[in-house]
């Protein structure tokens, strides 16, 4: 008897794959503790206990993550650029090296009216615009439809519920208290943790969520 044939698995026609769940995360407050001032090197900053864990099984069930944030500092020279791309460098050192892998950093550096120098002009990636969300969509393979955003600030639960996604706000940093604009949150966490904890382990998480 003949053995039987091994059969190929193959690898999906481009175009064709699933589109991809994603977490859009707020740095300042959310995932790193908010410093006196707004900014510190990565090194003097804070991660929450077992938030690198939660992200590295988010990524490991097929959940895009990005970090996102206006970084006005930057913008208005409060903070050289040498500055915001040493704490980037380190930020994302950092989570590599516990295994979480963010596919992008977006970081608006730019103001339209305080910005100094070559950050004074527009930017779609300006929050509560929506350029970051399908710019993802367009690069990354997104479902917008299916993703969510995390964060302390009305400003970020602005952008999210524009651009269609669900938005959990968080606890901690400003707390959405800000009453720069008025929208609620979807969902309410004490802090990123307990908000990756939900992804994990409810129906939201599931490959077939829609």
């Amino acid at each position: 008897m003949s053995p039987r044939p091994t059969r190929r698995k193959l690898s999906p026609i481009p175009g064709t794959e699933p589109a991809r769940r994603a977490l859009f995360i707020d740095r300042w407050g959310t995932l790193i503790d908010l410093p006196p001032g707004g900014f510190a090197p990565f090194l003097e900053c804070r991660i929450a206990p077992g938030v690198t864990d939660l992200l590295f099984r988010l990524s490991g069930a097929g959940w895009n993550l990005y970090l996102i944030g206006n970084e006005d500092l930057v913008a208005n020279g409060r903070v050289r650029d040498e500055e915001w791309a040493s704490f980037e460098r380190s930020m994302l050192e950092h989570l590599q090296g516990q295994g979480v892998r963010i596919v992008r950093n977006y970081a608006c550096l730019e103001h339209p009216t305080e910005g100094v120098g070559a950050h004074k002009r527009t930017s779609v990636f300006r929050l509560p615009d929506t350029g970051i969300f399908f710019h993802a969509r367009q690069n990354d393979g997104v479902a917008v439809e299916r993703s969510f955003l995390v964060g302390d600030s009305t400003l970020e639960i602005a952008a999210g519920g524009r651009a269609g996604l669900r938005t959990v706000g968080v606890a901690t940093g400003r707390g959405c208290r800000d009453g720069e604009y008025v929208v609620e949150p979807d969902i309410r966490a004490t802090d990123l943790r307990e908000a990756l904890e939900f992804f994990l382990t409810s129906e939201v998480g599931s490959s077939k969520a829609a």
